[in-house]
């Protein structure tokens, strides 16, 4: 009998793709990738010997029967599919991870987690952001008696921008128009509050390169609830270059394509290059009292594209898939809590960049020159 941990990925694009040679290049997975597209898993097949299925992730039916003698099951599917899968992983009694953005989404996942097994855990947004970004902020928080402000700052950037976008492709293009359109929670004054995405425009500069960051949806996870009555201030905002916000304002409001979306999508699949040149920038300040006294701390990463398991990859595609594959590994070794809804920031940061597949964040380029407000 194999002592391997059998895993089910669904979704088999450039982070379901990741995770699945990823887990299986380690000898301690038992990788089953599920799709649609017998093409895209055919793709996978050519470079990495995991086992496929093709399958409808839509039909409930059959992803239960692939869930089947499974231990857990990885949702790298879009956002919109993921509350049908998490509901067959509850009926299966197989643990459930995803790296959703989608505040809706999370919301019908915790939901269905207070229903889950013993030893069943759901935790969705296992993600760069949100994901590790939450688990870095929650640690940053830990060394303060009373939080003020807590900022999160994450970018993933193409490294040689030539459009008028100054952006390119390297993630899923309707995770992409979700987060500009959605509402942003935030906490101001020490209350839960809804932002408007791409408003909150700000500019700092970076090792000499100029940057904006305004409101996206999503990318704070469950933070809100976890730091509620103890923060005054917490928001995320998307890292882009100097002008990407404006351009995105002017379609999304001035040609009112935020009711269009299926037309925007199109759009930019059609004049934006994708791109596996790319880097992603973490930067994380929070501020508050300790020992009597008004501190700041901050961190700032930079992870620059590269390779798994021997293919090129992007920077967004290394940091969320092996995002996800360290907490399913914490997972699997007992370390994090044995059933329910787990939250990202439950993660401690020591142990997330500990892990194996914590290497891409622990070994980041820290950024030590000055970041200028602009």
């Amino acid at each position: 009998m194999s002592s391997k941990y059998p895993v089910c990925v669904l979704g088999a694009g450039k982070i379901g793709a990741s995770i699945a040679r990823l887990l299986h290049d380690t000898g301690d997975y038992q990788v089953l990738l599920g799709d649609n597209s017998q093409e895209a898993l055919d793709c996978v097949r050519e470079t990495s010997p995991v086992q496929t299925l093709r399958l409808d992730v839509t039909n409930s039916g059959e992803v239960q029967k692939a869930l089947d003698g499974q231990a857990a099951v990885v949702s790298a599917c879009s956002f919109d599919q993921n509350r049908a899968i998490a509901q067959d992983a509850l009926e299966v009694g197989v643990s459930y991870f995803d790296l959703t953005e989608d505040v809706a989404t999370t919301k019908a996942v915790r939901a269905l987690a207070a229903n889950s097994a013993k030893s069943q855990v759901f935790m969705p947004q296992c993600g760069l952001a949100p994901g590790f970004i939450s688990i870095l902020a929650n640690q940053l928080c830990q060394g303060f008696d009373r939080l003020d402000r807590v900022k999160m700052r994450v970018g993933a950037l193409p490294l040689y921008p030539t459009n008028m976008l100054k952006y390119n492709l390297t993630w899923s293009t309707d995770g992409l128009i979700n987060e500009y359109c959605n509402a942003c929670e935030a906490i101001r004054n020490g209350r839960m509050v809804e932002l408007q995405p791409l408003e909150g425009l700000e500019h700092f500069s970076l090792d000499g390169v100029h940057y904006e960051a305004f409101n996206t949806s999503g990318g704070l996870g469950t933070l809100c609830e976890s730091l509620a009555g103890r923060v005054q201030d917490l928001d995320y905002k998307t890292v882009r270059y100097d002008g990407h916000q404006y351009l995105m304002m002017f379609l999304l409001t001035g040609l009112r394509l935020e009711n269009r979306r299926g037309l925007l999508k199109e759009m930019l699949e059609a004049a934006v290059p994708a791109t596996t040149q790319d880097v992603v920038l973490a930067f994380c300040t929070v501020t508050g009292w300790r020992n009597g006294r008004y501190e700041q701390v901050a961190d700032a990463r930079k992870v620059y594209h590269g390779q798994i398991a021997g293919q090129p990859a992007s920077s967004i595609q290394i940091t969320t898939a092996t995002s996800l594959c360290a907490v399913l590994d914490l997972h699997r070794e007992g370390r994090l809590a044995e059933s329910g809804f787990v939250r990202q920031e439950d993660v401690p940061l020591e142990t997330f960049l500990a892990n194996r597949f914590g290497k891409p964040y622990a070994a980041a380029q820290p950024v030590r020159a000055p970041i200028a407000a602009g």
